[in-house]
């Protein structure tokens, strides 16, 4: 059980930033009618993912819910590590 809410915490973060990165998008006028339905598909797909993982879970299917999540979570938990790497390392990356 704890394994699940930590994959759908860093899956919700996912979604924040992916949020947040819409709303600037649309502030600054990337996103237009050309990549809108990316951009749908994108944010619905990670809702999807989210709410989808809640509704395996409340119907006793904890194994595919944690397999949903993990299609989010274990890319978004390795670019998280990466970053920190980049951050702490002190390395000239240029």
């Amino acid at each position: 059980m704890i394994t699940f809410w930590i994959l759908w915490g860093i899956d919700a973060i996912a979604a924040l930033v992916a949020i947040v990165f819409f709303f600037i998008g649309i502030t600054d006028g990337s996103v237009s009618s050309s990549n809108s339905g990316m951009w749908f598909l994108m944010l619905a797909a990670i809702a999807g993912i989210l709410l989808g993982s809640l509704w395996l879970k409340a119907h006793d299917y904890l194994g595919l819910a944690k397999t949903l999540l993990s299609i989010l979570a274990i890319p978004t938990a390795l670019y998280g590590l990466f970053l920190l790497v980049v951050i702490f390392s002190k390395t000239r990356w240029n």
